[in-house]
Protein backbone atom coordinates (compact mmCIF):
# COMPACT_ATOMS: atom_id res chain seq x y z
CA UNK A 1 0.00 0.00 0.00
CA UNK A 2 1.46 3.27 -0.42
CA UNK A 3 2.26 5.48 2.11
CA UNK A 4 1.02 8.24 0.80
CA UNK A 5 -2.47 6.12 0.86
CA UNK A 6 -2.01 5.76 4.49
CA UNK A 7 -1.86 9.56 5.05
CA UNK A 8 -4.87 10.16 3.34
CA UNK A 9 -6.76 8.21 4.76
CA UNK A 10 -5.72 9.42 8.36
CA UNK A 11 -6.35 13.18 7.48
CA UNK A 12 -9.76 11.70 6.21
CA UNK A 13 -10.50 9.87 9.23
CA UNK A 14 -9.80 12.50 11.19
CA UNK A 15 -11.98 14.98 9.06
CA UNK A 16 -14.59 12.49 9.08
CA UNK A 17 -15.05 12.66 12.95
CA UNK A 18 -14.39 16.64 13.07
CA UNK A 19 -16.18 18.11 10.38
CA UNK A 20 -17.23 15.09 8.08
CA UNK A 21 -16.07 14.70 4.47
CA UNK A 22 -17.46 15.35 0.95
CA UNK A 23 -19.28 11.78 -0.62
CA UNK A 24 -16.63 10.63 -2.88
CA UNK A 25 -14.03 10.91 -0.16
CA UNK A 26 -16.15 9.38 2.39
CA UNK A 27 -16.78 6.35 -0.75
CA UNK A 28 -12.40 6.03 -1.28
CA UNK A 29 -12.00 6.11 2.82
CA UNK A 30 -14.91 3.35 3.06
CA UNK A 31 -12.60 1.31 -0.01
CA UNK A 32 -9.25 1.79 1.70
CA UNK A 33 -10.27 0.68 5.15
CA UNK A 34 -11.97 -2.04 3.74
CA UNK A 35 -8.69 -3.35 2.54
CA UNK A 36 -6.03 -1.80 4.56
CA UNK A 37 -5.66 -3.37 8.32
CA UNK A 38 -3.46 -0.51 9.65
CA UNK A 39 -5.77 2.19 8.81
CA UNK A 40 -9.05 0.22 9.91
CA UNK A 41 -7.31 -0.07 13.33
CA UNK A 42 -6.86 3.40 13.43
CA UNK A 43 -10.35 4.58 12.66
CA UNK A 44 -11.36 2.09 14.94
CA UNK A 45 -9.00 3.13 18.08
CA UNK A 46 -10.01 7.07 16.84
CA UNK A 47 -13.86 6.00 17.46
CA UNK A 48 -13.04 5.35 20.82
CA UNK A 49 -11.08 8.04 21.74
CA UNK A 50 -14.40 9.73 20.90
CA UNK A 51 -16.47 7.83 22.96
CA UNK A 52 -14.49 7.86 25.79
CA UNK A 53 -14.29 12.14 25.45
CA UNK A 54 -18.08 12.09 25.33
CA UNK A 55 -18.82 9.63 28.13
CA UNK A 56 -16.58 11.89 30.53
CA UNK A 57 -18.99 14.88 32.42
CA UNK A 58 -17.79 18.55 32.58
CA UNK A 59 -18.17 20.78 35.13
CA UNK A 60 -17.97 24.12 34.11
CA UNK A 61 -18.15 27.24 37.15
CA UNK A 62 -20.98 29.18 36.59
CA UNK A 63 -18.97 32.60 36.64
CA UNK A 64 -16.56 31.05 33.68
CA UNK A 65 -19.83 30.12 32.05
CA UNK A 66 -21.10 33.67 32.90
CA UNK A 67 -18.01 35.67 31.07
CA UNK A 68 -17.95 33.20 27.92
CA UNK A 69 -21.14 33.78 27.22
CA UNK A 70 -20.67 37.26 27.53
CA UNK A 71 -17.78 37.60 25.70
CA UNK A 72 -19.21 35.20 22.99
CA UNK A 73 -22.21 38.40 22.89
CA UNK A 74 -19.73 41.51 23.00
CA UNK A 75 -17.48 39.63 20.09
CA UNK A 76 -21.11 38.76 17.79
CA UNK A 77 -22.11 42.50 18.67
CA UNK A 78 -18.34 44.00 17.44
CA UNK A 79 -18.84 41.68 14.21
CA UNK A 80 -22.43 42.98 13.84
CA UNK A 81 -20.64 46.55 13.98
CA UNK A 82 -18.08 45.74 11.51
CA UNK A 83 -20.23 44.61 8.99
CA UNK A 84 -22.75 47.23 9.42
CA UNK A 85 -19.33 49.97 9.03
CA UNK A 86 -17.94 47.86 6.00
CA UNK A 87 -21.23 47.98 4.20
CA UNK A 88 -21.85 51.79 4.58
CA UNK A 89 -17.87 52.16 3.05
CA UNK A 90 -19.25 50.13 0.30
CA UNK A 91 -22.32 52.08 -0.40
CA UNK A 92 -20.15 55.30 0.31
CA UNK A 93 -17.39 54.02 -2.17
CA UNK A 94 -19.99 52.95 -5.26
CA UNK A 95 -21.76 56.04 -4.66
CA UNK A 96 -18.46 58.30 -5.01
CA UNK A 97 -17.52 55.79 -8.39
CA UNK A 98 -20.63 57.47 -9.66
CA UNK A 99 -20.86 60.35 -8.86
CA UNK A 100 -17.15 60.52 -10.15
CA UNK A 101 -17.84 59.14 -13.18
CA UNK A 102 -20.91 61.34 -14.04
CA UNK A 103 -19.05 64.73 -13.20
CA UNK A 104 -16.00 63.99 -14.73
CA UNK A 105 -17.03 65.10 -18.40
CA UNK A 106 -18.17 68.85 -16.46
CA UNK A 107 -15.00 68.89 -14.88
CA UNK A 108 -12.52 68.12 -17.05
CA UNK A 109 -14.83 70.99 -19.20
CA UNK A 110 -14.20 73.43 -16.54
CA UNK A 111 -10.25 72.61 -16.18
CA UNK A 112 -10.41 72.89 -20.07
CA UNK A 113 -12.04 76.50 -20.48
CA UNK A 114 -10.14 77.80 -16.92
CA UNK A 115 -6.81 76.69 -18.86
CA UNK A 116 -7.53 78.49 -22.23
CA UNK A 117 -9.32 81.50 -19.63
CA UNK A 118 -6.02 82.27 -17.90
CA UNK A 119 -3.71 80.78 -20.92
CA UNK A 120 -2.26 77.94 -18.72
CA UNK A 121 -0.36 75.15 -20.52
CA UNK A 122 -2.43 72.09 -21.09
CA UNK A 123 -0.17 69.69 -18.74
CA UNK A 124 -1.07 72.07 -16.00
CA UNK A 125 -4.65 71.86 -15.92
CA UNK A 126 -4.63 68.09 -16.82
CA UNK A 127 -2.73 68.00 -13.64
CA UNK A 128 -4.63 70.04 -11.90
CA UNK A 129 -7.81 67.70 -13.58
CA UNK A 130 -6.09 64.16 -12.13
CA UNK A 131 -5.42 66.05 -8.62
CA UNK A 132 -9.21 66.89 -8.05
CA UNK A 133 -9.76 62.87 -8.68
CA UNK A 134 -6.59 62.32 -6.56
CA UNK A 135 -6.65 64.85 -3.40
CA UNK A 136 -10.29 63.65 -1.77
CA UNK A 137 -9.49 59.85 -2.25
CA UNK A 138 -6.32 60.29 -0.34
CA UNK A 139 -7.81 62.52 2.22
CA UNK A 140 -10.15 60.44 2.75
CA UNK A 141 -7.53 57.37 3.20
CA UNK A 142 -4.99 59.58 5.42
CA UNK A 143 -7.89 60.02 7.89
CA UNK A 144 -8.77 56.83 8.01
CA UNK A 145 -5.47 55.57 8.37
CA UNK A 146 -5.22 58.08 11.02
CA UNK A 147 -8.06 57.07 12.90
CA UNK A 148 -7.08 52.98 13.00
CA UNK A 149 -3.73 54.12 14.41
CA UNK A 150 -5.18 56.25 17.37
CA UNK A 151 -7.73 53.74 18.15
CA UNK A 152 -4.76 51.36 18.52
CA UNK A 153 -5.04 48.90 15.57
CA UNK A 154 -7.28 45.42 15.86
CA UNK A 155 -9.11 45.81 19.16
CA UNK A 156 -7.86 42.05 20.86
CA UNK A 157 -10.54 42.34 23.68
CA UNK A 158 -8.22 40.41 25.82
CA UNK A 159 -10.63 41.84 29.21
CA UNK A 160 -13.87 42.36 29.34
CA UNK A 161 -15.62 44.70 31.73
CA UNK A 162 -18.97 43.66 32.92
Amino acid sequence: MNPQDHERACRLIDAWHVEGIPAPEQEWLDAHLAECTECRAQALTNERALQLLRSVTVRADPALVSVTQARVRLWARQLRERQARLRALWVSCALSWVLGAVTAPLLWQAMSWLGQRFAVSQAIWIALFALCWIVPATLVGAVLVWQHSRAGGVNNNSEVFL
